[in-house]
């Protein structure tokens, strides 16, 4: 390539000018890209944090606080009708809320493959069974008409996993298993503010089964400064005892009514918690934007036959908690976008079924084919309420090529 000789610069530009241009250009062209940027958020915020844990720290209450319950109170608002009990993270949530149901050995909790590790470890850290049920190609949730096929006289619960910020439309299993005896325990740890309406109804994820459950940690959607996660119920009786069972097994302290967990949510993050929850609605809408600029680019760079992007359900509210493509050769791919300076995940490598640990299950490659297939295919591009469109033009921009060479 023909390089610009000092003279004939600056005959066009002012030179102090032009090379503050190129370097800017330069560091963005060059400067990484990552999944999720926290430092931009945090700077949005960083007044109303700083008084927030200021108020904390001068309260000197830092466990099970008046944050922790203010912020229970104002989850109960934002999900409508339900009993917030916070506690110390979304793993926790997941266990506490098996606990409540009274589920253990030699019960079966039906559940999807697809999902993070914590979905079945706490099943069967009680002595459950979980029996799996595959996913649809399209949204990645777990698919409804498997779960019914699924259900036997020992099935006590369904574990949905409302998976990368969209819901599973519940709607078509939930009277059945209702009927049933089956109770709905919500994973909705990646999707706090995901809604699914049906008929007139707005459903909340987590606020729609028996119990819902929630993460807090730092890279969701509504993330603290470290892990945090609570518990939702609309029956009342249930609420009292997931009370109890987040501070061992105790109504009044040291008289013990059963065993539980020592899993409170601490009042820094809950404090931390409560302002971001204000900004919650505002940053899922620019999520929602950044998902839409990424659609369109595909569309304009005619990558749409090669890049698949998330489905949206009709009826869904999807906030985009990652943005999950499928792509050919997608470890090439990744590879590529990292020397790009450009970083993406892959969620999740190896199914559930499939994990060493739960060999014992005696599930074998080709039992649950789409979510095997996810597992090979599937790239998280950035994706956070910052993103600017030059990085995403970046990004796709970087996408093209690769299928260009």
């Amino acid at each position: 390539m023909a390089r610009f000789g000092e003279d004939t610069l600056r005959s066009a530009f002012d030179a102090k000018f032009f090379s503050r241009t190129f370097k800017e250009v330069h560091a963005f062209m060059t400067a990484k890209i990552p999944t999720l940027d926290l430092t931009r958020n945090y700077g949005r915020i960083k007044e109303e944090i700083l008084e927030a844990l200021n108020s904390v720290l001068e309260s000197q209450h830092f466990i099970m606080g008046p944050d922790v319950a203010a912020f229970e109170k104002e989850c109960e608002s934002y999900l409508g009708g339900v009993s917030a009990i916070g506690c110390a993270s979304g793993t926790d949530a997941l266990l506490l809320a098996l606990m409540a149901l009274d589920i253990g050995e030699g019960d079966e909790v039906i559940t999807t493959p697809y999902s993070f590790f914590a979905t079945v470890s706490c099943i069967t850290r009680l002595g459950a069974v979980p029996v799996f049920a595959d996913v649809d190609p399209g949204t990645f949730n777990i698919d409804p008409a498997k779960v019914l096929e699924a259900v036997t006289p020992r099935t006590k619960a369904f574990l949905p996993v409302h998976i990368f910020g969209q819901m599973t439309p519940m709607e078509i299993v939930y009277e059945e298993l209702s009927a049933r005896g089956v109770a709905v325990v919500e994973d909705a740890a990646q999707a706090f503010g995901a809604w699914r309406k049906e008929g007139n109804l707005i459903r909340r994820a987590g606020a729609w089964g028996k119990i819902g459950c929630y993460s807090f940690f730092p890279t969701k959607n509504l993330g603290g400064f470290g892990d945090g996660g609570m518990i939702v119920t609309r029956d009342e009786e249930i609420a009292s005892r997931l009370r109890k069972l987040r501070v061992h097994g105790a109504g009044t302290t040291y008289y013990h009514d059963e065993v539980g967990l020592n899993s409170r949510l601490d009042s820094l993050q809950a404090a931390i918690l409560r302002v971001k929850l204000r900004h919650l609605e505002e940053w899922n809408e620019e999520r929602r934007t950044v998902a839409g600029r990424y659609f369109a680019l595909f569309a304009e760079k005619g990558l749409l036959d090669t890049v698949v992007p998330p489905q949206e359900l009709e009826g869904n509210f999807h906030i985009y908690h990652q943005y999950v493509v499928k792509v050919p050769r997608r470890d090439e791919l990744q590879a590529f976008l990292e020397d790009e300076g450009i970083v993406s995940r892959v969620y999740y490598p190896v199914s559930l079924h499939l994990q060493k640990c739960f060999s014992f299950l005696g599930y074998s490659e080709g039992d649950f084919p789409v979510s095997e297939q996810l597992s090979r295919e599937t790239l998280a591009l950035p994706v956070f309420p910052e993103l600017t469109m030059e990085e995403q033009e970046r990004i796709v921009s970087a996408i093209r090529r690769f299928y260009d060479k």
